[in-house]
């Protein structure tokens, strides 16, 4: 019995032993990594300003983090200098920093409780990006209640807001600012505002004064490469064309044709049996000339062939809309639709309409893969001088805007819409905007192109006059005058959109004598764009789409124009 008991004994004091190895470990492992014992996770940098500043034990600024990020914060660890910093470990490293930039949930990190709307632009229902609620201008103020994201660099993409009246929704972070003061200013590097400001409303499309001039980065999509110089064929979305887009491609690769330009829709020709339509405008779908496979697979030969595609859509010019939905046309004084130029005409103030749009831009996209979407009749009505004198036209004028404001506003909500799909968006001009005055229909080209990717104006060479032939027997001089004014246009403004002409490719029938245009006045007309300055490329304006014409004009599509 006395030999068991000193067993037992002995083990008893293994065990003790162990437990002080233990103890004294413990110990050490403290004493060398309190600042573990210490520490909170799940914590994040928080501020009303994108970026936050890390401090060093000196109270000494080291490093700037963008709000957001997490980190791990040492609990009661206060900086000797200022206990209003506390010890945080970001990116294994250890800093101070103010506790007011800290919260526990990441929803929280975005501290701003009220904007400043410093570019006028429509209120977003929700982040689909399509639905437009009110109108919020210059100056409002904002109260923010959440966003959607952060952006890299710390800024949020976009702010959930209430305005004033209690409407609810998200506006972009690139159109405000925090201060009033700050919102109610214009953008003047340069001397950019003074130039504008001095362009009055002469004509009834609205004065320079109004409109956005801050500069607007233009995108390049690593998955959607645009050609440095774009030389493009037209096609229209009839079937006798789409039906026979083999020969076209066929064709092209015999040249130095890298593109083409595909109507999506023009003012009486649905190209395809689009849902959209099918949706909102039956009239439309009825009408479509081609069914929405056999358009797909068009579009897919052509991409597959390796060329850039551009779909084209006319956008307040269009009966078959207005056939459908007549409370949003341009009105005569009865109410009843105006019916001007062979066609009725959408109002470019109604947001419906431009809904309605991007949803067949969005469409077209992601059914199609275009890499380009083109917005023609980007404009009001022209020659209503005298009805808008006598007040018998109603343009449905909700928000009280100019022409030009309509304009350019649709073109940025578009834009920032299509952006978000990886495709570059254009818009046609007319030859007139490049003049220096805000135009009648409320196209003014440095508002246009500081917003779109590329400007395509339209200086067709029988369009300048009735009467002098040397416009349109002589195209060379006739481009060459008419860029000059274009090319000082684009430098009214410091991000201006590049600059892509539509070339007359039809006979001139319109007045005597009538002009034969093969591939030498088709080259005149391009090489002088080139020589001005206007080198983005050349698109085919030759309605029809005749493949006969175009082959006949091949010697100017064999040539690089550099």
């Amino acid at each position: 019995m006395a030999k068991k008991k000193k067993k037992k004994l002995k083990k008893n004091s293994c065990f003790g032993l162990l437990l002080i190895i233990i103890v004294i470990g413990l110990i050490v492992f403290y004493v060398n990594n309190k600042n573990f014992m210490q520490m909170k996770n799940e914590a994040y940098l928080a501020s009303d300003v994108p970026k936050i500043t890390l401090y060093n034990e000196n109270k000494e600024s080291v490093l700037e983090v963008v709000r957001g990020k997490e980190i791990d914060l040492y609990i009661n660890q206060v900086l000797e200098l200022d206990e209003n910093y506390l010890k945080i470990k970001y990116d294994d490293k250890e800093y101070y920093v103010n506790k007011d930039n800290i919260v526990y949930d990441k929803k929280e990190v975005v501290k701003e409780s009220e904007v400043y709307v410093r570019t006028s632009y429509n209120l977003n229902e929700d982040l689909d990006g399509v639905s437009l609620s009110v109108l919020c201008n210059k100056g409002d103020k904002l109260l923010v209640t959440g966003y959607d994201k952060l952006n890299d660099d710390g800024t949020v993409n976009m702010y959930e807001v209430e305005t004033s009246d209690g409407t609810k929704g998200y506006f972009y972070q690139k159109y405000v600012v925090s201060t009033e003061d700050e919102a109610l200013k214009n953008y003047d590097v340069d001397g950019i505002y003074k130039i504008h400001s001095d362009k009055k409303d002469n004509l009834g499309g609205g004065d320079g004064a109004s409109l956005d001039y801050y500069p607007v980065i233009k995108p390049t999509f690593e998955d959607n490469k645009m050609p440095d110089n774009v030389y493009s064929l037209y096609l229209n979305g009839t079937k006798s064309v789409i039906g026979k887009v083999d020969e076209y491609i066929e064709y092209a690769k015999t040249t130095k044709i890298n593109a083409f330009v595909v109507d999506i829709k023009d003012s009486g020709v649905s190209a395809y049996k689009s849902p959209v339509m099918k949706e909102l405008t039956e009239t439309s779908y009825k009408n479509a000339q081609n069914s929405l496979e056999a358009y797909q697979e068009a579009i897919k030969k052509i991409k597959d062939a390796g060329f850039y595609v551009i779909g084209r859509i006319t956008t307040f010019k269009d009966t078959y809309f207005i056939n459908d939905h007549k409370e949003y046309a341009i009105s005569n004084k009865d109410g009843s639709p105006m019916y001007h130029q062979s066609s009725y005409w959408p109002s470019a103030y109604n947001r419906e309409v431009w809904e309605y749009n991007l949803l067949l831009a969005k469409e077209a996209v992601t059914l199609m893969g275009f890499n380009e979407i083109q917005f023609d009749y980007v404009r009001f009505p022209d020659g209503l001088r005298d009805e808008e004198k006598a007040n018998i036209v109603d343009y449905k004028n909700t928000y009280n805007e100019t022409k030009a404001q309509a304009i350019q506003r649709f073109l940025m909500y578009v834009t920032n819409e299509l952006h978000k799909l990886n495709v570059y968006v254009s818009c046609d001009v007319f030859g007139e905007s490049s003049s220096g005055y805000i135009t009648a229909y409320g196209q003014y080209w440095p508002a246009i192109s500081n917003v779109v990717d590329v400007i395509s104006a339209m200086p067709y060479t029988d369009h300048f006059s009735r009467t002098d032939s040397s416009y349109w027997t002589n195209p060379y001089n006739t481009m060459k005058t008419w860029g000059k004014t274009a090319i000082a246009r684009q430098k009214e403004i410091s991000t201006p959109a590049i600059a892509r002409t539509w070339i007359t490719a039809y006979n001139t029938p319109y007045w005597k004598p009538t002009v034969t245009y093969n591939g030498e006045k088709l080259t005149d007309q391009i090489k002088a764009l080139y020589e001005v300055g206007l080198d983005g490329g050349y698109m085919t304006w030759k309605s029809d789409s005749s493949l006969t014409k175009y082959k006949a004009q091949k010697s100017a599509f064999d040539k690089e124009y550099e």
